[in-house]
């Protein structure tokens, strides 16, 4: 019933690419370093987010770089890319209700249009968003020295 960290971890491996890509080859192993977590799971985001053209990958020798331009790169496409069905499970239904209740046989159509509203506005929310956006908040962090 949420979206999972492996968004949060995509757009931390995204700011670190748009950041340091330039200037150093940024392989899987200093991404785990980065955001703490198992290369493993760095090249796992990584593929995803290689396969939905938001990142390249060098082969061999290794190093990531974005694929376009970072206003060009939605956080909607970061969280699809990464947990394809999120929206569909940010709000879940209970599996079992009652068959032999008027409410149990019906509650799942009742809620398609509310749930479907929240969907949709939060889709339109993370469409809004970019990694340009989520960069600059990153740079006035820093310039204001906090750290999270």
């Amino acid at each position: 019933m949420h979206i999972t960290t492996k968004c949060s971890i995509a757009v931390h491996c995204l700011i670190f690419i748009n950041e340091y890509g330039k200037s150093k080859r940024v392989t899987s192993n200093l991404l785990a370093m980065s955001t703490g977590c198992n290369p493993v799971t760095i090249r796992n985001i990584m593929s995803a987010l290689k396969k939905n053209g938001i990142v390249s990958v060098k082969f061999g020798t290794g190093g990531a770089a974005l694929s376009r331009p970072a206003e060009e790169i939605s956080l909607y496409q970061v969280c699809m890319a990464v947990e394809p069905d999120a929206l569909e499970k940010f709000i879940g239904v209970h599996a079992m209700p009652s068959p032999l209740c008027p409410v149990g046989q019906n509650i799942h159509t009742v809620l398609e249009m509310p749930y479907g509203k929240i969907r949709s506005s939060l889709k339109d929310s993370l469409q809004s968003i970019t990694l340009k956006e989520i960069a600059e908040e990153y740079h006035r962090v820093i310039m204001k020295g906090i750290k999270t």
